[in-house]
């Protein structure tokens, strides 16, 4: 072994800095044997390869004490507490891996920006800021880092291709400003055993005049939310009372995700597009032909008030007053996430994967006693305004960032763990704790294909062509710290009874105005920053092509279906 006859120096050296004493490839084995396995998409052999670079590009930065922070999911606690303590016997590098609310890792970051000031040596937040670290430049561009200063400390088996979420974290000007740490879509849930009830799909065929299935429309997410609310399903091993839909409702940060991440664009607000609208996006921001911002309200050429998003409120408000648990209406987005799995839940259009690993648990109401679920995910419906090519769902992708005003070893230092974690080394097992993918290689592993039986449908989704259709917050917002939390507010206020849908978000794009106006005379993001349209007659807008849109004389066509099995083959 190359470094044994300098152990002795090495260890004597970094003992006196502070750092462990045993980073080294006895350290990488020990931690492979007992860890990985073959949990990897890598043989043993290239596991050590991959170590001994770690090992080797390290050396620089033996006894530094390093921070980085993320979110709280099962994802992170795992690189929190098991991945980071590794690293730091394996490197020397002694890393402190702080696990926050999602709010406030957003709060440490932009405090961070704004002070100059290096809180944390590297950030795991979402790629919806990547329109906010594009146009603000505070954020290092990760094409440019590993071409310059990063290009020592850039893991030659780093493999970008094989990652599934890049060109989410891409921004108009083709660079790579995040790298992809943990991501999940948002789906339809449903319990598969009651679809595939005989007596069930005769009485459903009965009522509605089609088959029960997974719903392709809201038309049929509505009519099966009808359907099962209050329904005896003891028949099939249900309780005696059942739900149709479960949602949350409470006035909190986390109102505002289930909008922005995706419920507008799903009922059809917003352009068509890949991987988000253009020039309108699935917040309703417009943009012009250099992607500056340019409004929000229709009266801009935006689609936040518009009649699908206007529909997109309406019909969350209903179903949730009429075929939600009474309580859920209080409820917050965690509150809410366990919900189905307690059993008298039949459907849920706005479902996260990052669940999935709470819902498999022995015991649960909801799995078999052969350990395969009662329940499946799909893809979820789109409303009456949705056509072909618009955004059918969101898909979040928790992202290294490196902050400009990280002093550069310092940032090298955390580069480093930020591809340890991310490596082909770990991917495997660290995805099949969190089963949040971010490689192609991990998703492929035969594992996986063994697991997948036992996962609901999340392997076969991650596998199909459709999960390139589902994607997080895109370019179009300029200030994600800033306007996310308009959202809420004002969509509270819808919530509460205070406003009617319209009021509500005609209050919305307005204030959205107000923000990207004040960029626009502060200038602090050159020209990429808002360039706000003149208002006109909303009704020119609504008569051109594209969004906005004018509402439509039937907002519920006829309910359609298909059957998950069929869908699955599709995918295939």
């Amino acid at each position: 072994m190359r470094l044994r006859s300098t152990s002795t120096a090495i260890a004597l050296a970094m003992m006196a800095l502070g750092a462990p004493a045993w980073a080294d490839m006895e350290a990488a084995k020990a931690f492979l044997d007992a860890e990985i396995g073959d949990m990897s998409a890598l043989t043993r052999a290239e596991q050590e390869a991959e170590m001994q670079w770690f090992i080797d590009a390290a050396k620089p930065f033996a006894g530094m004490d390093i921070k980085v922070v993320s979110e709280t999911i099962t994802t992170h606690e795992y690189e929190s507490k098991v991945l980071a303590a590794a690293f730091s016997k394996i490197t020397g590098i002694n890393l402190t891996h702080d696990l926050i609310g999602e709010g406030d890792v957003v709060e440490k970051l932009q405090t961070q920006m704004q002070s100059g000031e290096n809180i944390y040596d590297a950030y795991i937040n979402d790629s919806d800021l990547i329109g906010t670290h594009w146009r603000y430049k505070q954020a290092r561009n990760l094409t440019d880092w590993m071409a310059g200063d990063g290009a020592a400390v850039t893991n030659p088996n780093l493999d970008l291709e094989d990652f599934i979420g890049l060109k989410f974290t891409t921004a108009p000007d083709g660079k790579l400003y995040q790298l992809p740490d943990q991501q999940f879509a948002n789906l339809y849930w449903f319990r598969y055993d009651w679809f595939n009830d005989a007596k069930t799909k005769e009485d459903f065929q009965a009522k509605y005049g089609y088959e029960l299935g997974v719903p392709l429309n809201w038309s049929a997410y509505e009519d099966i939310a009808e359907f099962f609310t209050g329904r005896d399903m003891s028949y099939a091993g249900g309780p005696t009372s059942v739900f149709g839909n479960m949602d949350y409702g409470k006035k909190d940060p986390s109102l505002g995700w289930r909008y922005t991440d995706a419920w507008m664009s799903m009922a059809g607000m917003g352009d068509k597009g890949e991987p988000n609208g253009l020039p309108v996006d699935e917040w309703g921001v417009r943009v012009d032909e250099n992607s500056r911002p340019v409004g929000s309200c229709v009266a801009r050429g935006g689609a936040t008030n518009d009649a699908a998003a206007v529909y997109a409120i309406t019909k969350s408000i209903d179903w949730l007053q009429k075929y939600a648990p009474p309580e859920a209406a209080g409820m917050v987005f965690g509150e809410a996430g366990p919900v189905p799995a307690q059993g008298n839940i039949a459907q849920q259009m706005f479902w996260y994967t990052a669940f999935t690993a709470d819902m498999v648990k022995p015991g649960l109401p909801v799995m078999n006693e052969d350990g395969t679920p009662k329940w499946r995910m799909a893809p979820s419906p789109h409303g009456a305004y949705w056509q072909e090519g618009t955004k059918v769902g969101y898909q979040d992708v928790g992202s290294w960032t490196l902050m400009e005003s990280t002093p550069v070893d310092r940032a090298q230092a955390a580069w480093l763990y930020a591809q340890f974690v991310t490596s082909k080394t770990v991917d495997v097992k660290k995805a099949h704790t969190g089963l949040t993918f971010i490689r192609e290689s991990t998703i492929q592993h035969q594992s996986f294909t063994d697991r997948a039986p036992q996962l609901g449908g999340l392997v076969e989704f991650y596998r199909s062509p459709a999960r390139v259709a589902w994607s997080p917050t895109g370019t179009n917002i300029p200030d994600y710290p800033k306007m996310a939390q308009l959202w809420w507010q004002n969509i509270g206020d819808a919530m509460s009874g205070d406003k009617t849908p319209q009021e509500a978000l005609d209050a919305l794009c307005a204030e959205q105005e107000k923000v990207l106006e004040r960029l626009e005379r502060a200038g602090v993001q050159g020209d990429m920053g808002p360039k706000m349209n003149e208002e006109k007659d909303p009704q020119e807008w609504l008569d051109a092509p594209g969004a906005p849109v004018a509402m439509l004389e039937n907002e519920k066509p006829q309910g359609e279906t298909i059957s998950y099995d069929e869908l699955i083959k599709s995918w295939q």
